[in-house]
């Protein structure tokens, strides 16, 4: 995360650039040069997690209620000494960091192999330097943090950029991270969560003007350094052997600092040696190596360039007037030099445009992003229309030409130009392709119109997000949908249900799976029907038809997936009493029985309509407890009753149970099936979050936090207490009220599960199948027939592709009536 080799450099080679601080201190310089301001720290809240999570157990699926706890003491400790916290996470990812992300995904593979490996060796929790962060912490994180009264909000893209910018644009404190992309932007004060001792508050910050100083820069000059070392945008190895030049021609190599420490203070004299040098008489790409790598460079280094900001480095001829449909164009010296820099915006969206040099008229264009590969393409101007064109290579010239969309074919084709006259002909444009229009941009929209809203969150006050985003083509064309769908992300009141709105692009990471156990299967798969449903809902645009919906792209790790590329998910259609309901009737309806309509869509989302009465009867707060239990029973055909047993007794028992005694909880030992079963459940927590604000919040979100239905260590006791064959009285600890309570949950999730056709036996009835493994008679062909589960509603998860699981099929079976073949 961040530069490459900064993090190493500042703590080994340049130790003055951190100083220890008190924010109670700063708390209090803030408030005597700001008088009637509030202090304000702006909190990365996914360079948190790994040091919020403090309770000594991981691995058997999150102490959530100790998580809670520790939550609760960091935001009072600030709020007691008058500091206000406001906290951002990652709403998506860049698709110009996809695959850095993909990198880091098969790296936790690894570690997640590694971890079984020592549980199944020494049937105990691996230490803390194995430490990988339970299943859905960030998306709970959010939850928790508004339960605690916190603003919290979802990114609309990177998340540090917009820390960043908010940073700056509110004049806060400073911002808490760990990122040393934070010390390349130039905003407000960068602090270390790693450093930061809660009971003082001093932590350390990180100073950019003393690490500019370090390295003879300016200020405007780090995003150019960070792009040549490598960061989350820029592969490492793009400019190595540049890296490696600059090194053999530097003089002042520091015995006392490492290789990669002289290498950070050769590119940085380069840099330096430049600047004095060229005095902006050259273009970047004359003076570095950028060759066909410019237009993601120059992203690059302007990613780091926050609203109003300029780099010195993007050089432009004074001569040179570059519009898009005439728009007026701003030319501001960098900070540093009076170089002048192109600024031109968009007078659809109002965004600057970053701009690229023409190699054959010296000019500088604007370039776009080709959402096929991600990568830039300079565009040029119909002038007929005024209206911005994409480039392609022509592969005979090498020249780039414009390229059209042929309307019948719905294909891209280039345009050559005019050899006399040397103009590019202007493209086409597919006539559907207007009416997809990006957010916010309906004049007609009244943002004041009333709006569905989570019942349980205070809504807050309209959310400046900073710059705007990209224009875009998004799934469906309803503005007011997107409006709607676009407040709920940013302020982290739904999961995924904008990604899906707005780009058909979804991903989860990784979660704690054990890939050489075939009996379970992973969680990609087990709740993928589930989302199909959901993705029809959202992009079905009413009706239930799925014939027109779009594939949505998915980038969910699971043993077997290298990530090369998205699997691609079809929407799966929904049988709902009385149809599928339009989403403005889900979300913006406020007539009497559309609570009952939300209700009827989320339990078909899960194709469990059948079950209502059955859930209705168990009423909350464990309604969506037992939803989730029946489902997870019906697809997953190698779960048996000890483990609905284990499930059901850590819920009751966690409710009258105090944090405390849930630290003071000890195992006998690890068990490495429990510890996949713990991260299930937890997945299926998160798929309830966005099946919930999808449909329209039918149920309240507390009904399905962590650390009101789930904790690691005690279901993990529960588990192994039921596999040694305890009474039910020993799971609810000899409690008579959570005996009763305990029946009346198991009677309801076991007589759902016989209406899917699906009883639940005890493992003690099953018998041994193919090489020491169970089954149950007639396993589940009732629901993989054609590949398809019990009522063709989705693919059972042994016949999902691509990441199918290959050996031998465990198929649980009854003793009586048995038959093998």
């Amino acid at each position: 995360m961040g530069v490459r080799g900064l993090q190493g450099f500042v703590g080994s080679s340049c130790p003055h650039i951190c100083t220890v601080v008190n924010f109670k201190d700063l708390a209090e310089q803030h408030r005597s040069r700001h008088p009637g301001g509030t202090p304000t720290i702006v909190v990365d809240a996914m360079c948190c997690l790994r040091y919020w999570y403090t309770p000594d157990s991981w691995i058997c699926g999150g102490q959530w209620r100790e998580y809670f706890s520790a939550l609760r003491e960091f935001v009072k400790t600030f709020t007691a000494v008058g500091i206000k916290l406001i906290f951002f996470f990652d709403g998506m990812v860049e698709q110009n960091k996809r695959d850095e992300w993909v990198k880091r995904r098969l790296k936790n593979n690894r570690e997640i192999a590694r971890i079984f490996h020592y549980i199944k060796s020494h049937k105990e929790q691996p230490g803390r330097n194995m430490f990988f962060i339970p299943s859905g912490l960030a998306v709970f994180t959010r939850f928790a943090l508004k339960t605690l009264g916190q603003e919290t909000r979802c990114s609309l893209q990177e998340a540090d950029y917009e820390v960043a910018s908010y940073g700056l644009q509110n004049d806060c404190l400073g911002i808490l991270g760990e990122d040393t992309d934070y010390l390349i932007y130039d905003t407000c004060p960068y602090f270390s969560i790693s450093e930061l001792c809660l009971d003082s508050l001093d932590t350390v910050m990180l100073c950019r003007e003393k690490l500019c100083q370090s390295l003879g820069l300016g200020l405007s000059d780090l995003p150019l350094l960070a792009c040549l070392l490598g960061n989350d945008v820029i592969p490492e190895g793009m400019f190595e052997s540049f890296r490696y030049k600059c090194l053999s021609s530097y003089t002042s190599v520091r015995e006392n600092f490492d290789k990669k420490g002289n290498i950070i203070l050769a590119v940085a004299d380069h840099i330096a040696k430049v600047r004095r040098l060229h005095q902006g008489e050259k273009k970047l790409e004359e003076i570095l190596p950028l060759g066909t790598n410019k237009a993601l460079f120059y992203k690059g280094v302007a990613s780091y360039l926050l609203p109003g900001q300029r780099s010195p480095w993007f050089f432009q001829k004074p001569e040179g007037v570059i519009t898009l449909d005439k728009p007026v164009v701003s030319i501001i010296s960098g900070p540093e030099s009076n170089w002048e820099v192109p600024m031109c915006t968009d007078p659809e969206s109002k965004q600057e445009v970053p701009m690229c040099t023409d190699p054959e008229s010296g000019r500088d264009v604007p370039v776009c992003t080709d959402p096929a590969s991600g990568r830039d393409v300079p565009m040029c101007t119909d002038p007929e229309s005024g209206q911005d064109v994409p480039m392609c290579t022509d592969p005979e010239s090498g020249r780039d030409v414009p390229v059209c969309t042929d309307p019948e074919s719905g294909q891209e084709i280039s345009l050559s130009s005019d050899p006399e006259f040397k103009q590019e002909v202007p493209m086409c444009m597919r006539s559907e392709s207007k009416q997809k229009l990006p957010v916010g941009t309906n004049p007609e929209f009244n943002p004041e119109a009333p709006m569905f809203t989570n019942p349980e969150i205070k809504q807050e006050d309209t959310i400046n997000t900073g710059p705007e985003m990209k224009q875009q083509v998004t799934m469906v064309s309803d503005p007011e949908i997107l409006q709607v769908a676009r407040a709920h992300h940013v302020q982290a009141e739904s999961y995924l249900v904008y990604n899906i709105l707005s780009s058909g692009e979804v991903e989860c990471s990784n979660s704690l799976e054990d890939e050489l156990d075939q009996a379970l299967p992973s969680q990609a798969f087990v709740y993928r029907p589930v989302r199909q449903r959901v993705y029809s809902l959202l992009l079905g645009g009413g009706g239930g038809d799925t014939s027109a919906c779009p594939t949505v792209k998915e980038w969910f790790v699971y043993s077997g997936n290298p990530l090369r590329h998205p699997d691609l998910v079809r929407p799966l259609q929904m049988n709902i009493p009385g149809g599928t309901p339009s989403l403005k009737l889900l979300w913006l309806s406020q007539e009497p029985g559309v609570q009952a309509r939300r209700l009827d869509t989320l339990l078909a989302c899960f194709d469990l309509s059948s079950s209502r009465e059955e859930l209705q009867a168990v009423g909350s707060p464990f309604e969506a407890l037992c939803c989730l239990l029946i489902y997870l029973f019906v697809q997953v055909d190698t779960l048996c009753l000890e483990d609905l047993h284990a499930f059901i007794a850590q819920a009751l028992c966690l409710q009258g149970k105090p944090t405390v005694q849930l630290v003071d909880l000890e195992l006998d030992h690890v068990d490495p099936r429990a510890v996949q079963l713990g991260s299930l459940l937890v997945r299926g927590l998160t798929t309830l979050v966005l099946v919930n604000s999808a449909c329209g919040f039918p149920w309240k979100t507390a009904d399905f936090m962590p650390w009101n239905l789930f904790d690691g260590k005690l279901f993990h006791q529960k588990y192994l207490q039921s596999e040694k064959g305890c009474t039910v009285e020993v799971l609810v600890e000899q409690n008579r009220s959570r005996l009763t309570k305990f029946q009346a949950l198991k009677s309801a999730v076991c007589r759902a599960c016989v209406k899917e056709n699906r009883p639940i036996s005890s493992r003690r009835h099953w018998r041994p199948h193919h090489s020491g493994r169970w089954g149950r008679q007639e396993s589940s062909s009732h629901r993989t027939s054609s590949g398809h589960s019990r009522s063709g509603q989705g693919q059972h998860w042994r016949d999902q592709g691509p990441g199918k699981r290959s050996g031998v099929c465990l198929t649980p079976a009854l003793d009586i009536g048995c038959v093998f073949t």
